[in-house]
């Protein structure tokens, strides 16, 4: 019999088109256990912003609570933290207003069915490593959540597709901005501690002249010790 299929379906093409795109972590220097747990994504959007964002969020974050604390007041660090946390909130709380006036929707216009993925899920394993890890990987499936519900109402004209690219645009900034904001914090932090090492080496290296009898030490000395208060 002739193969009637008038439809080309997915066999996981999408996803490994996808998956050669994503930025490679490199986790080699993290000496920290992980909670290993299978995610699950469905919308091509929220596979993107995992494979792109996902790995680097964790591995700025990282710096930020660990390696950063060796170097830096606690208070400094804690207060980086809850920059990153608020931005975790504030995702977080744009994604379940979306998921609640989606069903909402779908109650007040009779809707019981919504649109479903013909492509392959991404189905990964991943080691998480922090709490901040955790909740980022939750906006994600969050977000995953959201995209089929928008679909669905513009397939039903309950919104338009202007209305639902805009929020589906939204959606993405607020993601992204978590990750960005970890990173840019991280490279902050970073440069804090480059710059305290370069004034400790610089009190060293005077106070090895002044071992040494270098007739300049004393000066050179005085000099790194008013900087460094």
């Amino acid at each position: 019999m002739a193969d009637t299929k008038i439809v080309e379906m997915d066999q996981s093409e999408v996803n490994q088109r996808i998956l050669a795109k994503e930025v490679k972590a490199d986790f080699r220097r993290v000496e920290q256990a992980s909670v290993k747990v299978v995610t699950h994504f469905t919308s091509a959007e929220a596979k993107r912003l995992f494979v792109r964002f996902f790995s680097t969020l964790q591995l700025n974050n990282h710096f930020v609570s660990v390696i950063a604390r060796t170097k830096l007041k606690h208070e400094d660090v804690e207060r980086v933290e809850a920059v990153i946390r608020d931005r975790l909130n504030a995702a977080a709380e744009e994604l379940n207003e979306a998921i609640d006036g989606a069903e909402a929707l779908f109650k007040i216009n009779g809707i019981t069915i919504f649109a479903t993925y013909d492509t392959q899920p991404l189905a990964i394993e991943v080691g998480i490593i922090s709490s901040t890890g955790r909740r980022y990987l939750e906006i994600l499936n969050k977000f995953d959540q959201v995209m089929p519900l928008l679909q669905t109402l513009e397939i039903h004209e309950v919104i338009t597709a202007r209305e639902a690219d805009i929020q589906r645009a939204g959606f993405k900034r607020s993601i992204r901005g978590v990750a960005v904001a970890a990173r840019n914090l991280a490279t902050g932090l970073r440069r804090r501690m480059n710059a305290m090492s370069g004034r400790e080496s610089e009190a060293e290296y005077g106070r090895f002249m002044v071992a040494d009898g270098n007739p300049a030490a004393t000066e050179f000395a005085m000099d790194s010790s008013v900087q460094n208060s």
